[in-house]
């Protein structure tokens, strides 16, 4: 059997691209105190994590048939504050026997959930968005003690993260079949969808709400159970939610959460008969072992994988828009996203005006503990993150590229990183080939718009790019022309619910969020009825 050894342990972000390594997961056979690994705790942060745990907010043990479930051989990992280093809890490290318990919970569970009307499961998720947004200051909270981005910027996610449920709510009882007309008096030809049954989701660090719920959500409309596997990283969000998943009257089995060596925890996914379709959000090297490894039992597959997005500056744009846009874009969760600018690909015209004023607005970010008000960007998620933008800088520099802003690590220390923007970036450097995933602007210059689509086209990615342009007709020909699945255009946040999330070539198979999303987790059955004019 396929084994998918320590590459689970490395999920990358949104979409998952070549994220930065996280360190394996390390179990230790009882539990430890809280260790402080930085000059100056944050103590907001422990009252913070204190007022969690008295609250019973704060989930340390997995979730299998309904029921909270430490590791069989009592393992524990511990749960890291990237912001200060301190171990903020120790959650299970489960394995291959943990999993296929979780499996089969879900596997019985399925023969009632998938029996239940569209609007009985519908009251179901509708209730979970409910307490989602009733404790999206709660859950804001933990995402930040755990994954390090701004409190603004976590609570955001917590409304973009129930919003798939709220949508997949609606959406349940809309899944609709057809009638198709017969060539045949006596037949009558009918297509209906049907839920796929246990899914496993695999699930990332750098999103640790919106990723579960832009999957679990759809999932448990369509009538399927599943079987979550949140990165080790940041399991303590994805916990929480599993608890108002409960509490909204989810029934036991349907959702189960469980986490630890990603490798056994895959192996038994991908090896369960029961499981019939694996979604996964992370990194590309990931996505196509677990293709492989989905092929031994012929299981759907849905895989949102990395991207190396080209943000398009052409010398007509708009200037304060294309600023304000890819900002956004490159530095949201601190460059550690699947969707963000990795090229920024810059019209001669208006180059040095353009890298000028882009780095007068990055200068004025703000870096810091999430906790702090005035905070835009937190820390890398941990140390190997820092030392990956390390590498990626000092192969440009090697290149010819200048650092105009930034370039090291900031001097809080820790994973505290400067938001760098640098220049004369050209396309054979590693930062143009790969996700740096960190707060690195390059910037690169280009002077005709075939020039932009062909060094934008020159990846094998194809997640999500951006155009900036006032010219409507450019737009809608170099939106045409860009090989990806998701285009904005004078647009650098495009992420919604409504609209399908996805790419094309090694970025991934299927779509998430909209109608669209829906079809992924169903399959299509033709009946054919006969002798319908017989007596």
């Amino acid at each position: 059997m396929w084994r998918m050894a320590a590459a689970l342990t490395r999920i990358a972000a949104v979409g998952g691209g070549t994220a930065a390594p996280a360190r394996s997961a390390h179990c230790s056979s009882m539990h430890h105190p809280v260790t402080v690994l930085c000059r100056q705790i944050s103590t907001e942060a422990q009252s913070v994590a204190a007022r969690l745990n008295s609250s019973g907010f704060l989930r340390t043990q997995a979730l299998i048939g309904g029921k909270w479930t430490d590791a069989y051989d009592g393992k524990t990992i511990g749960v890291n504050n990237p912001a200060t280093g301190e171990v903020i809890a120790n959650i299970p490290c489960m394995g291959a026997r943990e999993a296929s318990d979780a499996i089969g919970s879900a596997y019985d569970a399925f023969k009632s959930w998938s029996k239940l009307t569209a609007a009985e499961r519908s009251k179901c998720l509708r209730k979970w968005y409910d307490l989602l947004i009733g404790h999206k200051e709660e859950l804001g909270q933990l995402m930040t003690l755990e994954q390090g981005k701004p409190l603004k910027e976590a609570i955001g996610e917590v409304n973009y993260g129930a919003s798939f449920i709220e949508f997949s709510a609606e959406e349940a009882k809309r899944v609709y079949g057809d009638i198709i007309p017969s060539p045949l008096s006596d037949r009558r030809l009918f297509v209906l969808k049907q839920p796929v049954g246990v899914v496993g989701v695999i699930t990332p660090w750098n999103f640790p709400l919106a990723m579960i719920t832009r999957k679990v959500g759809p999932a448990l409309a369509c009538g399927c159970t599943v079987v979550i596997k949140p990165s080790e990283l940041t399991p303590l969000t994805a916990l929480a939610a599993a608890e108002l998943a409960l509490q909204a009257g989810i029934p036991p089995g349907v959702v189960n959460v469980v986490m630890g060596h990603a490798s056994d925890i895959g192996d038994a996914l991908l090896a369960s008969p029961q499981v019939r379709k694996i979604s996964f959000t992370g990194s590309t090297a990931v996505g196509k072992k677990l293709m492989a490894g989905a092929a031994g039992t012929v299981k759907k597959v849905s895989l949102e994988l990395g991207g190396n997005a080209p943000c398009i500056v052409f010398d007509d744009a708009d200037l304060d828009v294309a600023i304000k846009g890819t900002l956004a874009s490159k530095f949201r969760n601190s460059g550690q996203t699947c969707v963000c600018a990795n090229r920024i690909i810059v019209q001669e015209g208006i180059y040095e005006k353009f890298a000028d004023a882009f780095s007068k607005a990055v200068q004025k970010m703000q870096v810091g503990d999430g906790f702090h008000d005035d905070v835009s960007q937190g820390p890398l998620i941990n140390e190997a993150a820092v030392q990956k933008v390390e590498t990626f800088l000092e192969d440009a520099i090697s290149k010819g590229a200048k650092v105009i802003l930034g370039g090291k690590r900031h001097s809080l220390g820790m994973t505290f990183y400067e938001p760098t923007v640098i220049t004369d970036v050209k396309s054979d450097m590693l930062i143009s080939r790969e996700e740096v995933f960190g707060p690195v602007a390059p910037l690169l210059r280009f002077k005709t718009e075939e020039e932009a689509v062909q060094i934008a086209n020159d990846t094998n990615a194809g997640l999500a790019a951006y155009v900036f342009t006032s010219n409507i007709q450019r737009s809608w020909r170099v939106s045409e022309a860009l090989e990806y699945g998701i285009v904005g255009v004078n647009e650098g946040i495009v992420s919604t619910e409504v609209a399908p999330f996805g790419g094309v070539k090694q970025s991934g198979l299927g779509r998430e969020g909209s109608k669209y999303g829906m079809d992924e987790y169903l399959e299509m059955k033709y009946i054919c009825l006969g002798n319908m004019l017989s007596n």
